[in-house]
This record gives structure tokens, C-alpha cells and sequence, in this order.
């Protein structure tokens, strides 16, 4: 492990941190929907997102994962979450952690002193990805007409996540409670995806939540 505390890095130029929907002003938004409308979205902007990777095999990566997280090591196309944290399955040895604003550099922290001198990786990719969460009994309805993918209970159950196509881009599908699911999307598609949001849901009525 190099000296670099890659972690304590933090830019000092005063910069705003703002959502790529910042110019869709949700916020203006918020109460303005359909009543008991069928989707809610809420932009969870800002959160902390890092790639951990490492040997899932490795008794001691598990454990050290514990420890710094307090998370079980998720196995494949699961994700597992603890209050504001979650830690997704990405590949045989990759996966995602989404930890609440501001804790990104404490939570890379505490894993590299945890692993210790074991062989990783981490990434603090938070300025290239966006969650969003969609709530309401018509959630699922809205996913499929987006994504080829079967979200039928019986193939998509709460605690499952998957990479999959969506409308003309990629993004992450975690369905994290039984009318509630997060999108995991890349920045640069925010715009297209909230337009394309907007029209699959129009007929089912579409919400913001702040």
C-alpha cells in the first residue's frame, strides 16, 4: 500500500457540489404530482460512491470488510445495506459502496487500515454516478417498459441488483424494498434519464419527493 492518504484529498477552491438534475429543479417540484400518484422518484444526490475491489474468497478481505463496514460481503447480484450504507455486488471481485454525503473519505479509511496489507483496490467514483430511488405501486410497470430484464418477483426479489440495459443507456437496478427501487446512473445520462422517467410514467402519474 502506497503512503499517499488518497482518502484526505478534498479540493479547496470553494467549489459547490450540485446533482446533475440541479437545473431540472426537482425541488420546485415536490408536491406539484398527481395525487396517489403511481411512481415517486427522489434524487439522492451527492451520496458517496466507491468500487472496492479485492479477493471475495479471501477469508480475511471478508472480514476485514466487517470490521471497516460493519456489512456482510454480498454475494453475487445481491446488495446488502446497513441505515445509509450499502454495499453491492458488482463482479466475482468488485463491488460498489454507497455510503451517506461527506463519509467517503472516513469509509475509504477505514477499509485501507482494515485490509491492511492485502492486495485492493478502491475508487471514489462519487462524481461520476447518481442514485436515484423510485417508489409506488407502479414502479415495476415503469421498469418494464424501460429494461429487456425480468423484474417479475419472482426473478427480481427485494435485496437483488443487477446491471442491465435501460432505455438506450446502462445503469444498476437494486430493488431494496417491495415498491421501492434504486438506480445507480452514470452523471452524464441524468438528464436523459429523467426525461425518459417523465414519459414512461405519465400515464401511471409521476411525483418528486424531496
Amino acid at each position: 500500500m502506497t503512503a499517499a492518504n488518497v482518502y484526505q484529498q478534498r479540493p479547496t477552491t470553494g467549489a459547490k457540489a450540485e446533482s446533475p438534475l440541479h437545473h431540472a429543479d426537482l425541488a420546485s417540484l415536490v408536491g406539484k404530482g398527481r395525487k396517489n400518484a403511481g411512481v415517486t422518484v427522489r434524487d439522492k444526490k451527492l451520496l458517496g460512491h466507491l468500487t472496492l475491489r479485492g479477493n471475495g474468497h479471501d477469508p480475511a478481505f471478508a472480514a476485514g470488510v466487517h470490521k471497516a463496514l460493519g456489512l456482510e460481503l454480498p454475494v453475487a447480484l445481491t446488495v446488502v445495506a446497513k441505515g445509509e450504507t450499502s454495499l453491492q455486488w458488482l463482479g466475482p471481485d468488485e463491488w460498489l459502496l454507497i455510503v451517506p454525503t461527506g463519509e467517503e473519505f472516513a469509509a475509504e479509511k477505514k477499509l485501507r487500515e482494515a485490509l491492511g496489507s492485502l492486495h485492493i483496490s478502491i475508487v471514489n467514483v462519487s462524481g461520476g454516478q447518481q442514485l436515484l430511488e423510485l417508489s409506488g405501486p407502479k414502479v415495476r410497470e415503469v421498469l418494464m417498459k424501460s429494461t429487456s430484464y425480468d423484474v417479475h418477483p419472482n426473478n427480481f426479489p427485494v435485496g437483488k441488483a443487477v446491471g442491465t440495459v435501460f432505455a438506450k443507456s446502462q445503469l444498476v437496478i437494486r430493488h431494496t424494498a417491495e415498491d421501492t427501487w434504486e438506480l445507480v446512473i452514470r452523471r452524464s445520462f441524468a438528464d436523459y434519464w429523467w426525461l425518459w422517467l417523465q414519459d414512461a410514467a405519465a400515464e401511471y402519474g409521476l411525483s418528486v419527493q424531496a
